[in-house]
């Protein structure tokens, strides 16, 4: 994105809102609802969804650990959760910015059972 939409986002001035905090929102739902998306994905549920985001000159880096409890796979749930999060801030900001690209989504450190 550009360092101008980076920073309306840092400083929360976009004229749609809260970017960051709706982006949580979004992105959890959408861990939540995952299996909906993706049946082959599992039927655990979620015990919690975080997301960290980290706003940086010209990009946001969002960062998404879902955890359940019976240790179930929980990838899946947490690379849509980051997807549908980057969609959101997407949406937000393409009012001020059409420059913007979601690039390299992927699991940082794989859940036990995946292993």
């Amino acid at each position: 994105m550009l360092e101008t939409t980076a920073a309306q986002v840092a400083a929360n001035e976009l004229k749609k809102g809260d970017v960051l905090g709706t982006a949580r929102f979004a992105g959890i739902q959408a861990a939540k609802g995952a299996t909906a998306l993706m049946p082959s994905a599992g039927s655990s549920a979620v015990d919690e969804v975080v997301l960290s985001f980290e706003v940086a000159d010209a990009h946001v880096d969002i960062e998404s650990i879902v955890t359940a409890h019976d240790g179930a796979r929980v990838g899946i749930q947490a690379m849509t959760a980051a997807t549908v999060a980057a969609l959101t801030i997407y949406d937000m900001c393409k009012s001020v910015d059409r420059t913007m690209v979601i690039e390299d989504i992927g699991l940082v450190e794989l859940p036990q059972s995946d292993r």
